[in-house]
């Protein structure tokens, strides 16, 4: 992180670790809570062993990074030559981790401006991107800040879950919802709007609600020209196919990613997650 301006972000925006790498972008990591062992996602704990855990019924919990990690990943990057930082981070109405990265921003040795992107997943993950592009070309921190936040106010997010347990469990989704989708025996979607998780649509079954969710996407891209991440959890053939989709029905696609969720946002979905993220560029 030589840059003028560093960029950091968390690990729930699920960037592909080659261009955190070329863009010079540090993701400080959330922990899960698996049993009695916490373990920093994207190291210490695997998708796969996620997933086993759920379908067992372990308990799973999710934490914040610690302000003292904070601390320590902004003196590095100030001891890199930064004299600025931006750091990036998912919704505060989903994790505490704005909160602790503004605590550790007051005693860092540079000028650090913490943002609340409102975002999870690759939503966050463009933010990051859009902010790290704005710093290559030699912009402040304000000018870094903004085309973050442009960025996000471009970028929607939508996903569905085979069941709202995991997300009431969590506390991410009212108990009712939750109740209301079981009893009805419907498949959820579900968007991201004003940094919380709420109810988009119901449909009766798996099939019908991944079609919607296509439809979804593809009217939020319309003709314009947007970068898309299909996201997953357990169902790599779901969101290989639905990618191969909506290229085809996407004319103003630049980039897809394609990529399995990890652990913290997986802890709160549950296996069979498909989300997809459209982000105006």
């Amino acid at each position: 992180m030589s840059r003028h301006v560093a960029i950091v972000t968390d690990s729930t925006a699920y960037l592909p670790a080659r261009t955190m790498e070329r863009h010079g972008i540090t993701a400080v990591p959330l922990t899960v809570v698996l049993g009695d062992r916490a373990l920093e996602e994207g190291t210490e704990i695997s998708t796969r062993s996620l997933a086993q855990a759920l379908q067992k019924r372990r308990p799973v919990t999710t934490s914040r990074p610690s302000p003292e990690l904070f601390a320590e990943i902004y003196r590095r990057a100030a001891e890199s030559g930064a004299t600025g930082i931006v750091s990036l981070h998912l919704s505060a109405e989903l994790s505490g981790t704005y909160d602790a990265a503004v605590l550790a921003a007051r005693e860092a040795p540079v000028p650090v401006r913490v943002v609340d992107t409102g975002m999870i997943a690759m939503a966050l993950g463009f933010c990051a991107l859009a902010a790290a592009e704005t710093a290559e070309a030699g912009g402040t921190v304000d000018e870094a800040v903004t085309a973050a936040e442009k960025r996000a106010a471009g970028t929607s997010a939508y996903f569905y879950v085979d069941t709202l347990d995991y997300l009431r469990r969590g506390g991410r989704i009212g108990a009712a919802q939750a109740l209301l989708g079981s009893a009805l025996a419907v498949k959820p979607l579900l968007q991201l709007a004003g940094g919380r998780i709420e109810p988009l649509e119901k449909v009766r079954t798996a099939s019908r609600a991944i079609a919607r969710l296509e439809e979804i996407a593809a009217d939020r891209a319309g003709s314009a020209e947007v970068d898309v991440a299909v996201h997953h959890l357990s169902a790599p053939e779901r969101a290989s196919a639905l990618a191969d989709r909506l290229r085809t029905r996407l004319p103003g696609l630049s980039e897809l990613h394609v990529s399995e969720v990890g652990a913290v946002i997986g802890a709160h979905t549950g296996p069979g997650l498909l989300g997809v993220v459209v982000s105006a560029r």
